[in-house]
């Protein structure tokens, strides 16, 4: 249950969302989850695509304006969740959230402005979780209240490290001192409802700094934090000095070590870990990421962003991988033309559909229930998939998976090691699943044998 709820400057202010009682289940309210209900219902992702820098170990679509041309982004945010809230049908927005790029750059004058034309495409509960990305310096500091004013009820801030030196090394452009400012005036404005990303496996880190780094940090944070490990990305400038030997990075084993270090201190805090890189307390969890999770519709919008939706405005009955246009200019002038910038859309297969629902679910520490494994696969259940597979047997016997009357998960050791089991788990599924059509087709094959013979 929810402890928290926004103090009087917040709660009172027009347009702002605020949380009431929850107990566990979606914050919005739209009805009932069925099959047919999923099609009714999506979140949204809005993604500026702006940074003042570029850190040194990112690859996401993110770029440095060279003029200011938020009026023209904003127009075409608005014109492209209009044109697809229109092409998916919806009736209920559930969650909205917006990443980046660094959205704190943007004018608030611009989440309210989305926040409208959402409201006037699809039903937006006042309690849905609305979501903005901040980048922890004195200017997105500052800008947190006007943001409140213009519906965000939540934000995730991207404190990444306590430690000045790997901030630097890290290519932020915020200090530590800035990044435990701004916690603590965003839990002003939205008390219960902040979350703070952190990265472990960080240059020359080392297991007793980050167990240090992380007490800190709890000392100061609300009730959400996402934990990432750095991952170095082919092109990154961090990529490059750590080919050159300019730095190390910590080796696996160490970061495993650090993970797991991780997860007994928040538990130790009273978090509860609900996915491999998420933590809540108070049931604080993320309400637009569980979206993703449970293999939900989600509609993407703006330069680069990704969706998963029926398209019943252009006669779509299966679920589209749509990806919009990359390179912002390019994108707003797609959608000037056209009303969106989709640059490549994929109907799933069904096996595809449930390869993804697949790989999301088995990252929540809930697993996937039977019931909702039903939603997606009418035909075939999860005992029959992997109860009997020799390899995922070995996965049972030795604690790492559980399979029983709730459904498939993760132990609490094997959730550290998901990614080296999910290769078996995919295979197995589309052994089981091809099986099943080739049945089909046998059937269809012998039926109509049978009635050309008469």
């Amino acid at each position: 249950m929810i402890r928290h709820t926004f103090r009087a400057t917040c709660a009172l202010s027009p347009g702002v969302r605020c949380f009431s009682d929850t107990s566990g289940g979606e914050i919005s309210k739209c009805g009932r989850t069925g099959l047919a209900d999923l099609t009714k219902q999506t979140s949204l992702y809005v993604h500026w695509p702006y940074c003042l820098r570029r850190c040194s170990y990112c690859n996401f679509n993110k770029y440095i304006p060279r003029e200011n041309k938020d009026n023209i982004m904003t127009e075409c945010l608005q014109r492209e969740t209009e044109t697809l809230l229109q092409l998916s049908q919806v009736s209920c927005i559930t969650s909205v959230f917006f990443g980046g790029g660094t959205p704190s750059l943007a004018h608030p004058s611009t989440i309210a402005a989305v926040l409208d034309t959402v409201s006037k495409q699809a039903k937006l509960s006042d309690r849905a979780e609305v979501t903005l990305e901040v980048n922890p310096t004195p200017v997105g500091m500052s800008k947190l209240e006007d943001f409140c004013h213009a519906g965000v009820n939540r934000f995730s801030i991207g404190v990444q490290s306590l430690q000045d030196e790997d901030l630097k090394i890290l290519g932020r452009d915020h200090s530590s001192h800035h990044a435990l400012q701004t916690i603590e005036e965003a839990r002003r404005m939205c008390p219960g409802r902040v979350s703070v990303d952190v990265m472990f496996g960080r240059p020359k880190q080392t297991v007793e700094s980050w167990e240090n780094e992380l007490s800190e940090l709890l000392k100061v944070c609300d009730d959400h934090v996402s934990l990432y490990q750095l991952t170095l990305e082919r092109g990154t400038q961090l990529f490059k000095q750590v080919q050159r030997g300019d730095t190390t990075v910590p080796a696996d084993d160490v970061t495993a070590e650090m993970y797991q270090c991780a997860r007994s201190t928040l538990h130790q805090h009273g978090f509860l870990q609900y996915e491999v890189s998420n933590f809540a307390r108070h049931n604080a969890v993320s309400h637009h990421n569980m979206s993703y999770w449970k293999g939900r519709q989600y509609v993407g919008v703006g330069p680069g962003a990704h969706g998963r939706f029926v398209v019943p405005g252009e006669g779509g009955v299966a679920r589209e991988a749509r990806t919009q246009t990359l390179e912002p200019d390019v994108w707003m002038r797609e959608v000037q033309q056209r009303g969106h910038g989709t640059r490549r859309r994929i109907q799933l297969s069904h096996l595809e559909l449930l390869e993804e629902v697949l790989v999301m679910g088995m990252r929540m520490t809930e697993g996937i229930y039977h019931k909702h494994w039903e939603l997606f696969s009418h035909e075939i259940g999860l005992y029959e998939i992997f109860g009997t597979s020799v390899e995922v047997q070995e996965f049972l016997q030795s604690g790492k998976l559980v399979l029983d009357e709730r459904g498939l998960r993760c132990s609490w050791d094997g959730l550290a090691l998901l990614d080296s089991m999910l290769p078996a788990l995919l295979v197995e599924l589309e052994r089981r699943i091809s099986s099943g059509l080739q049945r089909e087709h046998h059937a269809d094959g012998q039926t109509e044998k049978t009635s050309n013979s008469r």
